[in-house]
């Protein structure tokens, strides 16, 4: 029972974090995401597949009440379209940086409560170090619990990740060899 009211109190306080974050856009970040939204559904492609196919027929010559406005090779329609790409390709972007800040910060609050984590762990099994040494049990020296009572240096891992993995300081990744 208490699990699900911590579960429930963790996704109400994410949502009001999302909250925020969504009431917070700027106008033009809110048309940037709305753009950037509907360019990915199913209703822009066939929206687009309709007109390409409706300026196709109406410059062919073959209606006779409309006079072509725009012949083969169609070069008022590549115009329009490259000013179309161009401008969505900005608003896309626009919507993608937002979307990596918003990241950003989410990376930030989730290594600061790793980190808190880390520090309550620790200090849990300090506790528990010193239970056991004060009822004398031989546990209280294993070399394995001494590793993981001292600070995590958040600094000295990272530079073992960036020394150690592969394509990481210099280093390139492992080739495969195909026979």
């Amino acid at each position: 029972m208490e699990t699900l009211s911590t579960i429930r109190r963790n996704v109400q306080e994410i949502s009001k974090i999302e909250h925020a974050d969504l009431k917070a856009r700027s106008k033009t970040e809110r048309l940037g995401d709305f753009i950037a939204q509907q360019a990915g559904s199913l209703w822009f492609i066939q929206f687009h597949l309709f007109w390409f196919f409706a300026w196709a027929l109406l410059n062919t010559g073959k209606i006779p009440a409309v006079k072509p406005f725009d012949p083969f090779p169609y070069p008022f329609l590549t115009l329009v379209v490259s000013l179309e790409a161009i401008f969505l390709s900005l608003f896309i972007l626009m919507s993608e940086n937002r979307a990596a800040r918003q990241a950003d910060r989410r990376a930030h609050l989730d290594l600061q409560i790793n980190l808190l984590s880390e520090h309550e762990s620790t200090k849990t099994l300090e506790l528990l170090k010193a239970l056991c040494e004060h009822h004398g049990l031989a546990c209280a020296n294993d070399p394995e619990l001494m590793e993981l009572i001292s600070r995590t240096k958040p600094d000295e891992i990272l530079t073992a990740l960036k020394t150690g993995l592969p394509g990481e300081g210099g280093k390139e990744p492992n080739s495969v060899t195909l026979s």
